[in-house]
């Protein structure tokens, strides 16, 4: 069994590896070292990124929370779940505009209100391969029948996928 570092001792952690990331790019300036430079700038236009797309996705996980009740998860998603429920699941998936940053919060909240782990793991699934700008964005590029055979393979096997892994790791009524 591994043991975890106490939660004191985490933070303590990050701040030394931050800083120390910091002082490198820092002498990557100032000595001309231009793989260390590229870092930076990457990292800094990362965070530029994340900072940007972290207030609307909290706002929406916490409307999302706020009004979607358990009693609609449940019947929709829930354990006597009608099988059509994959299709509501892959229009909630379709209609997340970023990556897992946000599924992955709103899976954890369909789980906390009820909804099973195999429509949950083919929520996470249909996010990333669902979404409406981005498959807008491959058919532009790609074209109309390279995406829809994207999807016509890719959305079976995220159902059969989360079907078995939903009957692995699902609690049973016991």
């Amino acid at each position: 069994m591994v043991k975890t570092a106490p939660k004191k001792q985490g933070w303590k952690l990050h701040l030394l590896i931050f800083c120390a990331f910091c002082v490198f790019a820092a002498v990557s300036f100032l000595a001309g070292y231009v793989p260390g430079m590229e870092m930076a700038r990457n990292s800094t236009r990362f965070l530029v990124s994340m900072g940007a797309l972290f207030p609307a996705a909290f706002i929406i996980i916490g409307l999302f929370e706020a009004w979607v009740d358990r009693e609609v998860v449940e019947a929709h998603l829930g354990m006597n779940s009608h099988p059509c429920a994959y299709l509501w699941v892959f229009i909630l998936a379709s209609t997340i505009m970023a990556p897992l940053l946000v599924a992955l919060p709103v899976a954890s909240s369909l789980l906390k209100k009820g909804a099973r782990l195999k429509l949950v793991l083919a929520f996470l699934g249909a996010s990333t391969i669902c979404r409406v700008p981005m498959t807008v964005f491959e058919a532009m590029y790609l074209g109309v029948p390279f995406s829809a055979v994207r999807l016509l393979v890719s959305i079976p096997l995220v159902i059969l996928s989360s079907e078995i892994l939903g009957r692995i790791f699902e609690p049973r009524g016991e």
